[in-house]
């Protein structure tokens, strides 16, 4: 199920994860727009008025999925850190080497002043054209960023050619910069029978391996290790394809803006 161009609305700011009506863009397919993010008011009034915003739920609930590939030398790199609590959660762990990017400059300027007393470097740039060596990061990590490239992809099982540039392109350069036995974690509501036909294209040398979490509704924490491809990895067909729940749009799920994503992408 594609997601529509439909108008958005959403809850009132009642909570530190709820955006307010406001903030929201007119349409779904803004969220894949760069000049949302870099010049729109809407965007600016929120990353001004709003102390942070978690998609894809908090560190907490996948935590545990993640740690075991994390360790307190390794370099990491987030794409699309937004206002997000992400980076001081890994940060805590013991990870002193955190580098954030973000398209938004008013995005960049405020976690700039949110981290620099820890010490996290935040750089304005597009995930899309990383400015980064090769082979610099241990890991690269993204939250919800990847699925904003889909917001208008169309047919899920065969995405418009525009969508599949894009994320090959993204993904392209999160290889070009890990390390060879770096780790890429994408968090994401994607199924695994859409992403790993991209993940698993030849010209990637990782395997992929998966784990959901959430109540519900499933999100999927994919772990890209480079340089451990197996021989056998292949596309998948529709008969490998894993059965978790669609769409559901009830109340308590309306609770923020993770509803707009909530297709089976």
């Amino acid at each position: 199920m594609a997601i529509e161009d439909e108008e958005i609305t959403g809850p009132s700011n009642s909570g530190r994860n709820e955006p307010a009506v406001d903030f929201l863009p007119k349409t779904a397919s803004a969220y894949g727009d760069p000049r949302y993010w870099s010049f729109s008011d809407s965007i600016y009034f929120r990353f001004t008025a709003e102390e942070h915003y978690e998609w894809l739920k908090e560190y907490s609930h996948f935590q545990h999925l993640i740690l075991p590939n994390i360790c307190p030398e390794h370099s990491i790199l987030e794409l699309g850190c937004g206002n997000s609590q992400l980076s001081e959660d890994l940060h805590g762990e013991g990870v002193i080497d955190v580098t954030c990017i973000d398209l938004s400059a008013i995005a960049v300027q405020r976690m700039r002043q949110r981290l620099k007393e820890k010490g996290i470097k935040v750089i304005q740039a597009d995930m899309l054209d990383l400015p980064f060596e090769s082979e610099s990061f241990d890991i690269v990590i993204e939250k919800g960023t990847m699925d904003v490239l889909y917001v208008d992809s169309g047919d899920p099982w065969n995405p418009r050619s525009d969508t599949v540039s894009k994320v090959m392109q993204m993904l392209t350069g999160v290889h070009k910069v890990l390390k060879p036995d770096g780790i890429f974690i994408s968090i994401s509501f994607g199924q695994p029978h859409f992403r790993r036909q991209l993940f698993e294209a030849p010209c990637f040398t990782w395997s992929v391996e998966w784990k959901t979490f959430g109540e519900g509704f499933h999100y999927f924490v994919y772990t890209l290790k480079k340089g451990r491809r197996s021989c056998e990895s292949k596309y998948p067909s529709i008969d490998d394809a894993c059965v978790v729940p669609g769409m559901s749009l009830i109340h308590d799920e309306l609770d923020d803006e993770d509803f707009i994503f909530r297709v089976d992408i």
